[in-house]
């Protein structure tokens, strides 16, 4: 019984990296038993950093090895977009920063409950990615047996996950993210105006937004829902005479029909028929 024991304990050891997290289910299916893992916790192998989770002591919890244990280890098919995403990647100066640090999360299915009971400062929001795109989101292919070693080389993600550039693996320490690229984050973003994104604040993010690839623009347009969303990036686009707007196949894009009101009191823009802020309707 002991080495029964002490072998499911150095297998754990093994598959459950430092820093990361599971849940009940993944206990189960590899092998340790309600009982088990009760014996785990009691004995300090194991902490519960909210009910129905499991971690090894070592390791702090972070937002990001959260999201890297639903992205990897429980295979959710969950990504990082939206503002999250672009700070991520160095747009952060353009963003406003109201004291409160929100995670946003998107995907098809939304995360499991206890996500949003861990004890971290940022506050995590999901976001349901088939209203917003007609394509699936991207999967994950979860680890198992050789978890540990497989999350290190490779972050979980294999090429073939990325879609074409909509999505990146990026590294944050010794793991890596799937997150949204700079132009599926930008429509992602475009999406919360106008009741939780500020419209200055997202001028002058896409002001900086020089060198966006059309090519990966134009497939996200082409498999965007949201008229919304769409009108507003050539609007934006417009507005700061990016080059990249050049290289858009307009015609293939469908901007629906009739007028959106986005603020009330704005300026209706004529071309896109959206009303946008009366000191942003001018071209800058």
């Amino acid at each position: 019984m002991t080495e029964y024991f002490g072998g499911k304990l150095n297998r754990l050891e093994r598959t459950l990296p430092a820093g990361l997290l599971v849940d009940a289910a993944w206990m189960t299916r590899n092998g340790y038993s309600t009982s088990l893992r009760t014996q785990y916790v009691a004995a300090g192998w194991l902490v519960q950093p909210t009910r129905g989770t499991f971690k090894r002591p070592l390791g702090t919890l972070t937002w990001q090895n959260a999201v890297v244990s639903l992205q990897t280890l429980l295979g959710y098919p969950l990504t990082v977009g939206g503002r999250t995403a672009l700070e991520l990647q160095g747009f952060a100066h353009y963003l406003r920063a109201d004291g409160s640090t929100v995670v946003h999360l998107h995907g098809v299915d939304a995360p499991p409950g206890w996500l949003f009971k861990l004890p971290l400062a940022e506050r995590f929001v999901f976001h349901n990615s088939g209203v917003l795109f007609t394509s699936d989101p991207v999967t994950s292919d979860p680890v198992t047996a050789d978890g540990g070693q497989r999350l290190r080389e490779h972050g979980g993600v294999t090429a073939d996950l990325l879609k074409a550039g909509a999505f990146k693996s990026l590294r944050e320490g010794e793991w890596s993210l799937v997150v949204s690229s700079p132009e599926r984050a930008l429509l992602e973003l475009l999406d919360e105006l106008p009741n939780d994104e500020s419209f200055h604040q997202v001028d002058m993010l896409v002001e900086g937004l020089r060198n966006l690839s059309p090519g990966r623009l134009q497939r996200l347009l082409e498999d965007c829902r949201s008229v919304k969303v769409k009108r507003l990036l050539f609007w934006f686009a417009e507005r700061h005479n990016h080059a990249w707007l050049a290289r858009l196949d307009r015609s293939r894009v469908d901007l629906g029909k009739g007028k959106r009101m986005l603020v009330k009191g704005g300026k209706l823009d004529r071309t896109y028929l959206i009303t946008v802020p009366e000191d942003l309707s001018a071209p800058v």
